[in-house]
């Protein structure tokens, strides 16, 4: 059938979390209040090390796009998905859609590369101490960091060039609060079989490959750990314990999803809130409450910028403020 018969479709409807009209002010103020959570803590994150020089090391300054990364995460679908729950027909231009499935891999690529780079600046601050700062410099932070947007972009624009001259005709539902690349694709009014195969490969090959490249190396990692037991050791020990667990809580659901070909539309809904909301809230909770130099930093941005007395003053001005 030749491409120009089909009427194309301008719009999706996402289905959302739920189909109950009674839960969606509940979810509202679920959502609203972890995603506020995940801006504070995050923008907490980037602020406390841009601002105390004691954190202008590079595990931190990875750590704070890694926070960034996060709150682009959790932005690029969240705040519609809020607007959405005070409506019944929940609807998406096809370009908004586009958008959403690009921003979506562009994030989540460049996050799982930024995850190898502060695996392998774990590797080199523990296994080669004594050259460090000399490997671990300004100039190679930043590339690393411009690797990992680069490869998310490539990633993405990869993914969408299989889905953007994708014929759609009907039906335009999508099983889900935002546009997630295998359920849009599903939707074409073609056989989407082989395109399918490409987008689990594609993704595949990135989630695998970056996993596994983790697993290499904080099995090195554990294993120089385990045969020293130095004060420092404990400390590592502490911080690879919080490297391990992100990477677990990020990647677990994403390979899940993309890779393992059992799942249902409701566990992928699951995972896809799980990835997008949760693991963006627990970073920095699983980072902070894990690291003395970052909580003692925050006490020190807490004491600069409220001091005593200061925040009742303000609350203060803004009663007077509101009552003339």
């Amino acid at each position: 059938m030749n491409e120009t018969n089909y009427s194309r479709v301008t719009e999706f409807v996402l289905l959302g979390l739920s189909s109950s009209q009674e839960l969606q002010p509940f979810l509202f103020v679920i959502f609203s209040v972890l995603y506020l959570a995940i801006l504070s803590g995050n923008f907490l994150i980037i602020l406390t090390v841009t601002s105390d020089a004691r954190l202008h090391s590079p595990m931190y300054f990875l750590l704070a796009n890694l926070s960034f990364i996060d709150v682009c995460v959790a932005s690029f679908a969240t705040p519609k998905m809020l607007s959405d729950f005070w409506v019944e027909q929940k609807t998406i231009s096809f370009d908004a859609c586009l958008a959403q499935i690009f921003f979506v891999h562009l994030f989540t690529g460049s996050e799982m590369v930024l995850l190898v780079s502060m695996a392998y600046d774990r590797y080199v601050a523990i296994c080669k101490p004594l050259h460090y700062m000399t490997i671990m410099s300004r100039r190679v932070c930043v590339i690393l960091v411009i690797i990992s947007w680069c490869v998310g972009f490539i990633h993405t624009t990869s993914q969408l060039a299989f889905t953007v001259n994708l014929p759609f005709c009907g039906p335009n539902e999508v099983d889900s609060f935002f546009c997630d690349l295998p359920l849009v694709t599903k939707l074409a009014c073609i056989d989407t079989y082989v395109v399918s195969l490409l987008i689990v490969a594609d993704s595949g090959f990135l989630s695998l490959s970056s996993f596994l490249l983790l697993v290499v190396s904080y099995s090195v990692i554990l294993i120089t750990v385990r045969t020293r037991s130095s004060a420092s050791m404990a400390k590592a020990r502490s911080t690879l314990t919080a490297h391990i667990t992100v990477v677990t809580l990020f990647f677990g659901p994403c390979i899940f999803i993309y890779v393992w070909p059992f799942s249902s539309y409701s566990v992928d809904k699951v995972l896809a809130v799980f990835y997008t909301i949760f693991t963006p809230i627990l970073n920095p909770v699983i980072y902070t409450l894990r690291n003395k130099e970052v909580k003692a930093a925050m006490s020190k941005l807490k004491s600069r910028y409220l001091k005593p007395g200061q925040v009742s003053a303000v609350i203060r001005n803004v009663l007077f403020l509101g009552t003339k």
